[in-house]
């Protein structure tokens, strides 16, 4: 059975956010990774139906026409057409950022679609429908279902479950982009990886450090273009920061000169 079309107030409990602020946070997220596969038109789409789940955090029942005709005045007259929009939908479900719910009036007409936006990340990978048409939604009570399943497994493989061998304070960072235990532990293995090569692992406070420096420039580049392996890209960017970190130290000892042009070349090149 869809759900009955009304006042944007009485799907409040599908709302997956607590706030206005935290919504927002998992939209920039959903965005850092996947702004690339959007078209330009397709992500003034998105970005405007984003606008209208600020009421209800992450819950939209307005109207495709509604939605277009303030874009097409927000853009003076170079709105999208309904096309674009409805392949920004299609490409937000497989993405797994959106899930799309029926709505119909008393009569048994459909109404307005329910776009009900999900936190990031998803503890299992979206699975593709074959979209007949953009406009083909999600059964409620399988939606519900696939939902109650998702919460069980990530209670079972959320941050809590990290190994006390990983710092609190690295696992409060990487958290809220890597929320599973196993995806934090393998960061901090890379971490103490990269740590022995570079003989600074008996300095915790300096690998602490350089790990949550190193994880953050992770962070940003992920936001501007897509990393295959962010594991890999983080020791790759902690490895250099540990070899800058050994030739200051050596500065310090007075073992390099700062006019010994070969060790000066060498350090810059690195």
């Amino acid at each position: 059975m869809n759900l009955k079309s009304g006042r944007i107030e009485q799907f409040e409990g599908y709302s997956q956010f607590k706030n206005l602020q935290e919504f927002n946070a998992h939209v920039e997220m959903w965005l850092s990774l996947h702004k690339e596969k959007f078209s330009k038109g397709e992500l003034a789409g998105l970005k405007r139906l984003v606008r209208f789940a600020a009421k209800i955090p992450g819950v939209s029942n307005a109207k495709i026409g509604t939605i277009l005709k303030a874009i097409h005045e927000e853009y003076n007259g170079n709105g999208i057409s309904r096309s674009t929009f409805k392949r920004m939908i299609a490409k937000a479900l497989e993405i797994g950022i959106i899930t799309v719910l029926e709505t119909e009036r008393k009569n048994g007409s459909q109404s307005s679609n329910l776009y009900v936006f999900n936190r990031f990340p998803k503890s299992e990978p979206p699975k593709k429908e074959k979209l007949d048409h953009p406009n083909k939604t999600i059964n409620l009570s399988k939606a519900n279902k696939n939902q109650k399943i998702n919460k069980r497994n990530y209670t079972v493989l959320d941050h809590t479950y990290t190994s006390d061998r990983v710092p609190q304070s690295f696992t409060s960072t990487v958290k809220y982009f890597f929320p599973k235990a196993k995806q934090i532990e393998e960061f901090w293995k890379m971490a103490s990886i990269a740590a022995y090569k570079n003989n600074c692992e008996q300095n915790l406070n300096a690998v602490l450090a350089a790990a949550i420096h190193s994880f953050k420039q992770l962070i940003g580049k992920m936001k501007t273009r897509a990393i295959n392996n962010p594991v890999a890209y983080f020791y790759g960017i902690l490895t250099k920061k540990f070899e800058e970190m050994y030739f200051e130290d050596l500065f310090k000892m007075g073992f390099l000169a700062e006019d010994n042009g070969f060790f000066m070349n060498f350090f810059y090149k690195k």
